[in-house]
């Protein structure tokens, strides 16, 4: 088995304190997100040190593919580090805004990435997780996966070309998981378009091992080979046993009548859904359905992302990304108070505002 060597330039596997780190192992180049006590939640240094790690890899023609995965065991990656989102928008610094530009360019560049690139989705993936790995090649997911984008629950809008990903679910799961965001585990994130196969977590080790011994002239078909050795069944989607339900209730376009048809039909997921999407911010809400809508049509992940750029940092003016930060992660009290507090207040020039160009 060869053995680990650092990429010039960046930080290698004995840089154990460094936010991420990059190493070759043979013909297969490893990146690992290195916050484990935050969960990997993505900063500005890490995802610049991302994107110069792809750079490195796809210029390198003894690199064969690309395994991208996240340290500890509780996640691959919670998303944004939206506490650091929060103080830089208070302060007006623009480094807010230099994340989401350096982080939405990665995700583009993952989508069109001109070698295989696995993304082991284990534990918690949310938010700019998704983004690393949803729009990769060979997505990878076990029975400890969480998936979410939970956005609309801390006022905030699904972005990291989640808008592109959830208007190509099945149906209207899109628009139920974007509005809810609610998680979902490795069944259901095959089903949703996010994920490709199960791996059992007991087996990301060896999988990882057999990646690395693959030959400097690897295909993507040696590639999904290798993984296809490892994968299981990740049997039924629940997702898809609600199908109908969602399809129904979802398929409008204003948000006060997805959420009369949810109390219509009843059931206890109806009910459930428009519970939980009562809670969530009222204009991320609203938002998010335009946004959902619009990328339906959008000739690709790209304008997605640059739409998803002017809505994020509409927020940033906004009211109510700092008031879910305030109750998700600074006063823990989970108990927002939006503004404006319901969804019949949410005006066609708030949404606008979010939509501009």
């Amino acid at each position: 088995m060869p053995r680990p060597e650092a990429l010039p330039g960046l930080p290698g596997p004995q840089a154990v304190d460094e936010p991420v780190l990059v190493w070759r192992v043979g013909a297969l180049a490893r990146i690992r997100l290195n916050r484990p006590k935050a969960l990997n939640s993505l900063t500005l240094p890490m995802v610049r040190i991302i994107a110069a790690a792809l750079d490195a890899i796809e210029a390198d023609p003894s690199l064969a593919a690309v395994l991208v995965d996240g340290a500890g065991e509780r996640g691959f990656c919670a998303g944004g580090d939206i506490r650091a989102v929060h103080d830089s928008g208070r302060a007006g610094d623009g480094i807010a805004e230099a994340f989401w530009r350096v982080e939405y360019e990665v995700n583009d560049r993952i989508a069109a990435f001109g070698k295989p690139y696995v993304a082991l989705m284990d534990g918690i993936t949310m938010g700019g997780g998704v983004g690393l790995s949803a729009h990769s090649s060979n997505r990878v997911v076990t029975e400890r996966t969480r998936l979410a984008m939970p956005e609309t629950g801390i006022g905030f809008i699904p972005d990291v070309g989640g808008t592109w990903l959830l208007a190509r679910a099945p149906g209207e799961t899109g628009s139920y998981l974007g509005l809810s965001g609610q998680s979902i585990g490795a069944a259901d994130a095959i089903f949703a378009g996010f994920a490709d196969v199960l791996v059992p977590s007991e087996a990301l080790g060896v999988l990882a091992e057999a990646l690395e011994a693959l030959p400097a002239g690897a295909t993507a078909a040696d590639v999904n080979a290798v993984i296809g050795r490892f994968a299981k069944p990740a049997g039924p989607a629940p997702l898809q046993a609600n199908q109908a339900v969602i399809d129904r209730t979802f398929s409008f376009d204003e948000v006060p009548a997805i959420l009369a048809a949810l109390r219509a039909d009843g059931s206890d997921f109806a009910l459930e859904a428009a519970e939980i999407i009562g809670q969530r911010s009222p204009t991320s809400v609203v938002v998010t359905l335009a946004l959902l809508r619009l990328a339906r049509t959008a000739p690709s992940l790209r304008a997605c992302l640059d739409r998803e750029y002017v809505a994020a940092c509409q927020t940033l003016r906004g009211h109510d990304f700092y008031e879910g930060v305030r109750a998700a992660v600074i006063d823990k009290d989970r108990q927002p108070r939006w503004q404006p507090a319901t969804i019949a207040e949410v005006t066609p020039a708030i949404v606008e505002a979010h939509l501009a160009d």
